[in-house]
């Protein structure tokens, strides 16, 4: 009841706010053109997503303190926290970041957004910066209107920048009219009263407008004019830090497990930082003093002494807080489980992994691994075997010879609880992703969609195989049991040989080429033709009857068909260097005639 209310009443407040006062129309207009800049910024960095982002990911997150970095200087650069939360969130959600270096990311972007106040109270309310603002504005736009998808970001980042800016001028224009009618500072708090009402509003203000650069802004322009305290100023700036883990939470609604722990991680960090902030804000106070001593900051510069201060309390509560990251991974695991379910769902796929080309690609891959991971268990079963064995150092041979004896196992079944769910709602993903500005990433779609069909197709195949070796396996004919045995051999050895490759790319050990799975097709194919020459010759020497060939003929032909699919599936998923979904690669692979011709001439 209370949250239906909140948007409504807060409609009504401004509505009222801007029919009171035409000076509060300006601040609030102001602000409007701030966020309306922060919307271009966001949009002009988010178009530079096209695979960048993941590999700068994957190389600055792989230690503690480059994910602190990357989060400090990434935030810095765009000048967005809630962007980079988004996009750590996105990221975590589809398992390219561990949760600790999401940890570390959004605590370098909580020190990283202090810059903006640092550039705001050092530059932006020194010079005129409705002067800077529209030449910015001019050529921005002028360049978002091009085809060119590059020109177009450096288009929004340009008209951003001239928006935060024009932005910031109508606050400060507003808060100076705004003196002549009403001093804000005369509603001025002090003592411990002071602080728990002003914090309280800096996390409003910043709930509201959905930025913390917004709400920082805001304070240090009526700070500038005096219209409201320093001491209140401070206790603002710690209720904006609050307030910005409302766009971590909201944007881990949609998101798995593994986001929502991203925001109880930014929560508690805020929440810690402030009450350090708040219980000892007179020594940060005298150490503010000493800072700005030290750079020759004037003492009655108060706007640069609260950005000194921004950076400091964050600064602190970094150090404070860094050390116990392992235990807040292990607390936060422990307190937010994955939800066992009969049924596999997707793990990857949400609307947060739909916010970036990059991270569809990434959550579709995964839940394809996983998808091929189920089948390669459901396939192993019907021969007999498990994925355990199968996939350890054990002989294949001696694996075989101890599962003699093979026992139903229910395919269909199996296919329901852990192949269904995720296959239907990977189909249904990609095809929500409509990414015709990105056909890179269009393209890695298209073949991961295809990899899934091949896994489909390869479980599909093997319940039509398991059917007569059920039959054939307790057969009296050794020369029977003995085929038998190489199709369960030859596909357990396929299954295994996949396994090693997916190991491989997982470590980042290797870098798979789709040229080489051409061994692995030239390879199934002549195991294929022997098999079927072996066959002939059994039933010409009267060793096997027509009917056990011709079984065995049809059985030979679903073992090929599981073992393409399969080799199919992997020059997707298994190949590094970008999938080399271009066209050159995939033209250089053989096809079928090809390798007939290959395996005739050698």
């Amino acid at each position: 009841m209370i949250k239906k209310l909140i948007f409504p009443g807060s409609l009504l407040l401004l509505a009222y706010g801007l029919w009171f006062s035409p000076d509060f129309t300006q601040i609030a207009a102001g602000v409007a053109i701030f966020l309306f800049g922060m919307l271009f910024l966001e949009q002009g960095f988010q178009s530079f997503t096209g695979g960048t982002l993941e590999r700068i990911l994957r190389i600055s997150t792989n230690k503690r303190w480059k994910s602190l970095m990357f989060g400090m200087f990434s935030t810095t650069l765009m000048q967005s926290s809630s962007l980079v939360t988004v996009i750590t969130i996105s990221f975590l959600s589809v398992g390219i970041l561990d949760l600790a270096a999401g940890i570390g990311i959004i605590f370098g972007a909580n020190l990283g957004t202090t810059t903006g106040a640092w550039l705001i109270a050092g530059l932006g309310l020194k010079v005129k910066i409705a002067t800077y603002a529209m030449p910015m504005l001019i050529f921005g736009i002028f360049l978002v209107f091009q085809k060119n998808k590059a020109l177009k970001a450096i288009g929004s980042i340009l008209a951003g920048i001239g928006f935060l800016f024009l932005g910031i001028h109508y606050m400060k224009e507003g808060f100076d009219a705004f003196h002549d009618t009403i001093d804000l500072a005369e509603y001025a708090l002090t003592g411990v009263k002071g602080l728990v009402v002003f914090t309280l509003i800096g996390v409003g203000m910043t709930v509201i407008m959905q930025s913390s650069h917004a709400a920082m802004v805001l304070i240090i322009t009526a700070l500038s004019v005096q219209q409201i305290t320093y001491d209140n100023a401070l206790a603002l700036a710690i209720g904006s830090n609050i307030g910005t883990t409302v766009t971590a939470i909201i944007g881990s609604m949609s998101a798995n497990v593994a986001g929502k722990r991203l925001a109880v991680a930014h929560l508690l960090f805020n929440l810690v930082t402030a009450l350090v902030a708040l219980v000892m804000l007179e020594q940060f106070m005298s150490a503010v003093d000493y800072v700005a001593s030290a750079m020759s900051i004037s003492p009655d510069d108060v706007t640069l002494k609260l950005a000194i201060f921004h950076s400091l309390f964050n600064l602190v509560g970094i150090l404070i807080m860094l050390p116990f990251i392992d235990l807040l991974v292990n607390q936060i695991e422990r307190l937010l489980k994955d939800k066992p379910v009969q049924i596999d769902q997707p793990k990857y796929l949400n609307d947060e992994a739909m916010k970036f080309p990059d991270t569809v690609v990434l959550a579709v891959h995964k839940e394809t691994v996983r998808l091929y991971r189920h089948a390669s268990h459901i396939i192993l079963k019907t021969i007999g075997l498990s994925s355990v064995r199968v996939f350890s150092d054990k002989d294949l041979h001696v694996l075989l010879n101890i599962n003699d004896k093979l026992a139903a196992y229910d395919v269909d079944k199996a296919y329901k609880n852990h192949i269904k769910g995720i296959y239907s709602e990977v189909i249904a993903f990609i095809s929500q992703a409509s990414f015709t500005w990105e056909m890179k990433q269009s393209g890695k779609l298209y073949w991961l969609r295809e990899a899934n069909r091949h896994i489909v197709e390869a479980i599909k195949e093997s319940k039509q195989l398991q059917h007569n070796l059920l039959l054939m396996n307790t057969s009296d004919n050794t020369f029977i049991q003995q085929e038998y045995y190489k199709i369960r051999y030859q596909i357990a050895d396929l299954l295994r040989e996949l396994d090693i490759f997916r190991l491989q790319v997982e470590s980042n050990d290797v870098e798979i080429a789709i040229l080489s799975f051409d061994v692995f097709k030239v390879k199934i194919k002549e195991q294929d033709e022997a098999m079927n020459q072996k066959i002939d010759q059994l039933i010409r020497e009267h060793k096997i009857t027509a009917a056990a060939g011709t079984s065995l003929i049809n059985d030979s032909a679903y073992m090929y068909a599981i073992k393409r699919h399969l080799v199919d599936m992997a020059e997707t998923i298994f190949v590094v260097q970008e999938y080399k979904l271009g066209a050159v690669e995939r033209e250089l692979a053989l096809d079928d005639n090809e390798i007939a011709k290959v395996i005739k001439e050698a």
